[in-house]
């Protein structure tokens, strides 16, 4: 069965973390929209250089760009064995590109993730997250404050976009503008919401259940529209 998987949840919840394992342990290609933008941002590329200043405020990066950026990724033949999608759509109109996009291609419906987490823990965490300054990855547990990257052994340090100012302000954009998502997916067979204020471990464990339980109804859901 091939996966297509989106992770919604706002920043903090734990996705990335989440995604990067179950990518890793589905064979799936993991699409992180936020990684690609540090890195065009990194890079000093066209995209990057006007993406720079939204992200720095804690505002979404305008739809136009990053529908642009996904269609691309996803034109890619490494997909076909299936594919995650962790920090896109975050507006209706990402999820209606999408949703055309995956259409006009034959990729089926996805299976959607959503990671809740209450506002004041996802404050706290994003507060104190470090991130490797080599390679990116996020430190684990939440929280860790001193140590050594465990994918490269690079230094730890605070994202430029998790400031307290700027995380209050990239919760309430997610508020604002992504949850809407949740009306447009939640009426979906294979739409699925999880408890992200769990310890990881437990996190991981609903996260299986409820995507295979997800994916079974969706291939239900696909052989019925061919028949």
């Amino acid at each position: 069965m091939t996966l297509r998987v989106i992770m919604m949840g706002p920043p903090g919840a734990g996705k990335g973390t989440q995604g990067a394992r179950l990518a890793r342990e589905r064979g799936l290609v993991r699409i992180a929209t936020g990684d690609i933008l540090r890195d065009a941002i990194r890079a000093g590329t066209a995209v990057g250089d006007r993406a720079k200043a939204t992200v720095e405020r804690g505002e979404l990066v305008d739809d136009d760009t990053m529908i642009a950026i996904v269609a691309d990724r996803l034109s890619k033949p490494d997909v076909e064995t299936g594919f995650l999608l962790d920090g896109f759509p975050r507006t209706v109109r990402q999820a209606e590109a999408l949703d055309a996009l995956m259409l006009d291609r034959g990729l089926g419906s996805p299976v959607v993730l959503d990671v809740r987490v209450p506002f004041a823990e996802l404050v706290r965490r994003l507060g104190t997250r470090r991130i490797c300054a080599s390679c990116g990855t996020n430190a684990t547990p939440f929280g860790a404050p001193t140590g050594e990257c465990e994918s490269c052994g690079g230094v730890l340090v605070q994202r430029s976009d998790d400031n307290q100012s700027v995380v209050i302000e990239r919760l309430r954009v997610y508020e604002q503008q992504t949850f809407p998502l949740v009306e447009f997916y939640q009426g979906r067979p294979t739409f699925r919401v999880v408890n992200g204020a769990q310890p990881p471990e437990k996190v991981a464990f609903e996260l299986d259940t409820v995507l295979d339980d997800a994916a079974a109804v969706g291939a239900v859901v696909a052989r019925t529209r061919q028949s």
